[in-house]
């Protein structure tokens, strides 16, 4: 495993205010990374360390073994893709002229942005002044202008915003051939249920804090979060099927034919059992762990719980 960027015990204030509280992260080659968290949880801070925009006031920031706002280091800084969650260009420039700017800027060679442009869905559009470019246009341009010079490190905040859902889809299927081509992505997002497929790890952020890291069934391990359960039973059956349920089985949704449960990880195998007693009375079943938005939700829930308790 090879760790192309990492925050160690990092701790960043902003006066009295701590947007980051002794956070470690390590991003792998190869790997994607979806870094999630309500607005001020701290991704934009973990960001902007890696860009080399601030410093710790405790803590490193490395990428590649190099202090990404260190002496020296604007030659790694070249080596990372950005695209911000808010997209501003100017819009007197089009679309070639403004890929051409960025390549400059990165040193990198402008004879593949036709190619960049064609990648994203438009390249039709590239000698268009950017003033006339839609919203999920302006985005696409974004993430042109992150692809310049073949970087291995490509931080993605909210990539999707503005897009339409085919849209959507090719971002996260550009993520995949990324990814196999051993780039490192970390993609800041509040699209969980989108995400959670097109990543291979989960880090979850609330109040500055890294609550918990890893893949789907590492977060699953760790969290007692409820599986949740549909049924669907035949006329006039759910009150049989009901009395027969444990009480860890919650009933969250009802109609004349389906039952939703939640219920906990320790009562999951009671609560199967108790459904196969009710035989033919109950016509087809479907099993859901819980995702990374139930995940999310049931962690940051306990935090919000121990900071209510704290004096």
């Amino acid at each position: 495993m090879t760790v192309v960027a990492e925050w160690r015990a990092v701790t960043k204030r902003y006066g009295a205010v701590t947007a980051l509280d002794h956070v470690s992260l390590p991003l792998v080659a190869g790997e994607a990374t979806a870094l999630v968290g309500h607005n001020g949880a701290g991704k934009t801070t973990l960001i902007k360390l890696l860009l080399g925009l601030i410093r710790p006031d405790a803590g490193t920031v490395r990428v590649r073994g190099t202090d990404p706002a260190g002496r020296g280091a604007a030659q790694v800084r070249r080596t990372i893709g950005f695209l911000p969650e808010s997209v501003a260009f100017h819009g007197a420039m089009t679309g070639h002229e403004l890929m051409a700017f960025y390549a400059r800027l990165k040193g990198a060679p402008s004879r593949l942005n036709a190619e960049l442009l064609e990648r994203v869905g438009i390249a039709h559009a590239a000698h268009r002044r950017l003033a006339t470019y839609s919203k999920g246009m302006r985005q696409r341009l974004g993430i042109a202008q992150a692809l310049i010079g073949e970087p291995q490190l490509l931080l993605f905040d909210e990539p999707t915003s503005g897009l339409d859902p085919a849209s959507r889809r090719d971002v996260y299927e550009m993520v995949d051939r990324l990814r196999s081509g051993g780039a490192t992505v970390l993609i800041s997002t509040h699209a969980l249920a989108e995400v959670q497929q097109r990543v291979d790890r989960a880090a979850i952020m609330h109040g500055g804090r890294l609550l918990a890291a890893g893949t789907l069934a590492e977060l699953r391990q760790g969290v007692a979060a409820e599986v949740r359960i549909r049924l669907q039973v035949r006329t006039c059956s759910i009150t049989t099927v009901l009395a027969l349920l444990p009480p860890q089985a919650r009933c969250i949704e009802r109609s004349g034919t389906q039952l939703t449960l939640l219920v906990a990880p320790e009562a999951k195998m009671a609560t199967l059992r108790a459904i196969a007693q009710a035989g033919e009375v109950v016509e087809d079943l479907d099993l859901a762990a819980p995702g990374l938005q139930e995940l999310y939700s049931h962690l940051v829930g306990a935090a919000q719980e121990e900071e209510g308790e704290a004096p």
